[in-house]
């Protein structure tokens, strides 16, 4: 899979992601593809939220993996990685 093609892949994953962010009034934006590490950074209520690593780690992660099955880390661009 080229760049471009992953980058649609990982740009799905966050869409399917998105509403349940969207419900508590947060969102998530694509920031970096770097090999085989995806930065992302989470937004509104998401930011600070108590939960939000865990989001990332079980949401976000595994619906990325899903698309891109060749991604092995997740940053959070405030520096939280998975």
């Amino acid at each position: 899979m080229d760049k471009e093609e992953l980058r649609i892949n990982i740009e799905q994953a966050l869409q399917e992601i998105r509403p349940f962010l969207e419900a508590d009034g947060g969102n998530i934006s694509l920031v970096e593809i770097t090999n085989d590490t995806v930065s992302v950074q989470l937004e509104g209520a998401c930011i600070g939220c108590s939960v939000n690593q865990m989001t990332l780690k079980n949401g976000v992660e595994a619906t990325i993996k899903k698309y891109a099955p060749q991604i092995k880390r997740i940053v959070e661009v405030n520096g939280i990685s998975f």
